[in-house]
């Protein structure tokens, strides 16, 4: 079975149309058939209820369909690393690439593991993925 690192920006796209959600749910596909494990810093719940949260309150997502969201999410089943104990190695990667400790986390524990870690975070593929090749961006997943 495949391991992989996925981030909310991902997930978010299992649940509402975005660009690429189409390859998003090829990901959700292969975790549903038993192919793929997926992993995350435990921070991925937060982020993911804080999307759902921003969807709700500002772009209109009914009540309903985002507490539908979130119970969905809280569904699968994550191989979940704790944020401390990836805090450190985050760090460095943050002030080496200039990007947050939030993202670097992903990049961190996909690191650790030694597997892809796949985000539709363009930003962050392009200011890594130089010296970085454990980061895909969703559209060039395979």
């Amino acid at each position: 079975m495949d391991r992989l690192i996925i981030d909310s920006s991902v997930a978010i796209k299992w649940f509402l149309p975005e660009p690429f959600s189409s390859e998003a749910c090829r990901i959700l596909d292969a975790y549903k058939t038993g192919s793929l494990t997926m992993m995350a810093p435990d921070l991925i719940n937060a982020e993911f209820g804080n999307i759902v949260w921003k969807k709700h309150v500002f772009q209109g997502l009914a009540e309903p369909d985002a507490q539908t969201v979130i119970e969905e999410f809280g569904k699968l089943a994550f191989v979940l690393t704790s944020t401390a104990s990836l805090l450190n190695d985050a760090y460095r990667l943050a002030v080496t690439h200039k990007r947050t400790v939030y993202d670097c986390l992903y990049i961190a524990l996909s690191l650790r593991e030694n597997c892809q870690f796949v985000t539709a975070d363009e930003k962050l593929v392009n200011a890594t993925s130089s010296s970085i090749s454990t980061i895909k961006w969703l559209p060039n997943w395979p």
